[in-house]
């Protein structure tokens, strides 16, 4: 989804109705998830973004629940409790609620996984729709890049930041380390937002949160 929003293509990318797994686009354009935001005509290509909040959140509801074996409405709830518990710092109970739902999805849903690298995606994967499925005005960025690095996933919020780091088999604190040293941070060092640092690590065995920690 990351790669396919906010991005120009030509008209033949999408208005066609030969969609499949590997090519979604154009049955997630036809079915109104997308719209064309904008239309190059130098390129003679088209924006292709998510219409509103309200349809994005809806898109990624049926996504969560479809990949997660899971009730839209589960999905729903869980997102508006994580949502209360980071706007208000509590990053306990979040991590608390996450490791939990990892917990709970079904063992056939990691099948698919063979080797260390998607496992890893799969985490990551999970955690960014738990964080992209909150309402209201919260940014996600996915591996976003600055000129010190490439952080594994940041939220802004109205009151905090929160910049996240995974590791697979790993050491969270570790992960607290790697965001100091690349300075993930320093692009906030002036803003009046308190910044939290979490590392996060998962278990390939458990297929869950092993360890946290946070500064």
């Amino acid at each position: 989804i990351l790669e396919m929003t906010s991005k120009y293509y030509e008209a033949s990318a999408f208005a066609d109705y030969k969609a499949d797994v590997e090519r979604p686009l154009p049955m997630i354009y036809q079915s109104g998830y997308l719209t064309i935001k904008d239309y190059d005509e130098e390129s003679d290509t088209y924006l292709l973004d998510f219409p509103n909040k309200e349809v994005r959140k809806g898109f990624m509801s049926v996504l969560f629940a479809g990949y997660f074996k899971r009730y839209e409405d589960e999905a729903s709830t869980l997102s508006n409790d994580l949502c209360r518990m980071l706007s208000n710092g509590n990053v306990e109970d979040f991590m608390a609620e996450a490791k939990a739902f990892l917990s709970s999805v079904p063992y056939d849903a990691h099948e698919p996984l063979k080797d260390a690298k998607a496992k890893e995606k799969h985490f990551q994967f999970a955690f960014y729709m738990l964080l992209r499925l909150m309402s209201g005005s919260n940014f996600v960025y996915n591996e976003k890049s600055s000129s010190f690095g490439r952080a594994d996933c940041i939220l802004e919020m109205k009151r905090y930041v929160y910049i996240l780091e995974y590791k697979l088999d790993g050491d969270a604190h570790a992960a607290i380390e790697q965001i100091n040293k690349k300075g993930y941070a320093e692009p906030y060092a002036t803003d009046p937002r308190k910044v939290v640092k979490i590392g996060i690590s998962f278990s390939s065995e458990t297929m869950t949160v092993d360890d946290w920690a946070m500064e």
